[in-house]
């Protein structure tokens, strides 16, 4: 607002203020040109609000309110349960964080972030979370500014629900120590892809309750050894899919329950970027030198050891000594997103192809990338497409006969022009193919039948957050929240250990394919990629 406006307060402001709101509705209407425009918007809003009612009615979908999940945060917490952190990196930073333990250094930023842009909802999300009542008692970390750096989160007092600060965690050189100590009742596992599977076990056999990042496992021999773990263990597994407690996820689920697609034969997923970051070229630490890191320890691991590398630590997602690409990396969140909404399962082949193609920087992961797994007992095809050298937006597709569904942080359904099921409402107007029939936001209204291209851009759009009872969450809190209840009251988790190996074994199908250039195929009763 400029000084020459007028401000709220001013008596032209009070004038206008006085005139009711039925007062303003006379006034408007006797201007003929705004009457009209007037009337026609109400005439139109009307038609629109029976359009509504009528698709509505059809569909039998709940028409607004949010997606049926629910609440995996016990009330309270009934006792403090002692989290360590296995590496501490980007994402085990802000597993942590979204757990209550953001690092003091982040609170700064996040701070004068707000000053800068009050929009900012960062730290507001962060402190108004759930307290999940936890401590963060171990850190372990093979490079010592990051494992520094934990332990300095671990006993910060800007917290969630005024939780107040702990005793600062104690860092251990090796998760093994950590495992052995008795400091800890459960772990976050963090790290490169190819320690997730040897900590899982250790974790397992210490009867220490795990959260794992994606992709399981590197490998499908060690998908089988963790998944056998867990299973002859009573610990509490969850894999951190966090778009398991997304509210778009599971209102998509109501969809497919409703058959509001009919029958469903392709699905297409994508992951696009087109920035150097987005294709896993990361910062180097300053201070990352043979000194700061143990190099032998992060190796260990490795099927193929080479001498010390600033490159390879920090950009470890680029080799498959350990990490799994774009299958393991990005094809894993969209191939969860699919077996939460439909429950597919392990496909019974996949086909995979593609390159390095732009970033021709030592990697040995491509670069560019696609899948085809096949489905024949459900009739059904899956294709995933990436591109690490574009940007273009595709989403994750649903394609039925009767309409189509576009999921991300958002949801959208298209009648088909050709359904049988709507084939009488499209040819009454009252289904527009060439529009979305409905569109579901988190956070918004629920369900809008008849929806304007603004509506449209939401339901397009990703997000790390979601939505309940209309306050925004994170999703990776929710995630972590519900794998703590689940420890301290039983049930399941959402992306339990049976999950977490469909995940694997579908990753590892379309590297193997890849790397191997054949068709490959799953035997379930040998368990065995063939």
């Amino acid at each position: 607002m400029t000084d020459d406006q007028e401000k709220p307060g001013t008596p032209a402001s009070d004038d206008w203020t006085q005139v009711s709101r039925r007062g303003w509705i006379k006034t408007l209407v006797s201007v003929p040109v705004l009457g009209v425009f007037f009337y026609n918007f109400l005439r139109k809003r009307a038609a629109d609000e029976a359009k509504k009612q009528a698709v509505m009615a059809e569909l039998g979908v709940q028409e607004s309110g949010p997606a049926v999940i629910a609440n995996a945060i016990s009330k309270p917490p009934s006792e403090r349960i002692r989290v360590g952190i296995i590496g501490y990196g980007g994402e085990g930073e802000a597993l942590v964080r979204h757990a209550g333990f953001a690092a003091p250094d982040w609170i700064e930023d996040a701070r004068k972030r707000v000053a800068d842009d009050p929009r900012d909802k960062q730290l507001e999300t962060y402190l108004t979370q759930d307290d999940l009542n936890i401590a963060i008692t171990g850190v372990c970390d093979v490079f010592d500014v990051r494992a520094e750096r934990g332990v300095a989160a671990s006993a910060i007092d800007v917290r969630p629900g005024n939780g107040g600060s702990n005793p600062p965690a104690k860092r251990f050189r090796r998760y093994t120590d950590m495992l052995e100590s008795g400091d800890v009742d459960a772990v976050i596992i963090g790290t490169p892809d190819s320690w997730h599977a040897r900590m899982t076990v250790d974790a397992a056999a210490a009867g220490i309750h795990v959260y794992c990042e994606k992709c399981f496992t590197r490998t499908e021999e060690e998908a089988l050894a963790a998944h056998a773990a867990v299973t002859n263990s009573n610990i509490v597994f969850q894999l951190g899919h966090q778009n398991r407690q997304s509210e778009a996820h599971n209102k998509a689920r109501e969809v497919i329950a409703a058959n509001i697609l009919g029958p469903i034969t392709l699905v297409e997923s994508t992951t696009n970027r087109n920035t150097p970051w987005g294709a896993w070229v990361w910062d180097i630490h300053e201070k990352g030198s043979p000194e700061t890191i143990d190099w032998a320890q992060f190796e260990e691991t490795a099927p193929n050891k080479v001498p010390f590398s600033l490159e390879r630590f920090f950009r470890w997602r680029c080799w498959f000594d350990y990490g799994t690409g774009l299958a393991g990396d990005l094809l894993s969140h969209e191939y969860d997103g699919v077996n939460q909404i439909l429950q597919v399962g392990i496909p019974a082949s996949c086909v995979a192809s593609g390159g390095i193609y732009y970033f021709k920087d030592g990697r040995d992961v491509p670069d560019t990338f696609q899948a085809v797994y096949e489905y024949p007992d459900r009739d059904l095809t899956f294709v995933y497409s990436a591109t690490l050298a574009n940007g273009r937006d595709r989403g994750l597709t649903f394609m039925g006969h009767d309409a189509s569904m576009r999921v991300s942080g958002s949801l959208s359904v298209q009648a088909e022009y050709d359904s049988t099921r709507y084939q009488q409402k499209i040819e009454d107007k009252l289904i527009d193919p060439s529009q979305p029939m409905f569109t579901y936001r988190p956070g918004f209204k629920g369900i809008d039948a008849v929806t304007s291209a603004t509506e449209r851009y939401f339901a397009s759009r990703g997000l790390l957050y979601t939505y309940r009872g209309g306050r925004r969450v994170s999703a990776y809190h929710l995630l972590i929240g519900e794998w703590l209840d689940v420890i301290r009251n039983g049930g399941e988790t959402s992306c339990n250990i049976e999950r977490a190996f469909e995940e694997a074994i579908t990753c590892h199908m379309a590297t193997r394919s890849y790397l191997e250039n054949r068709k490959v195929t799953w035997d379930p009763v040998r368990r065995r990629i063939v």
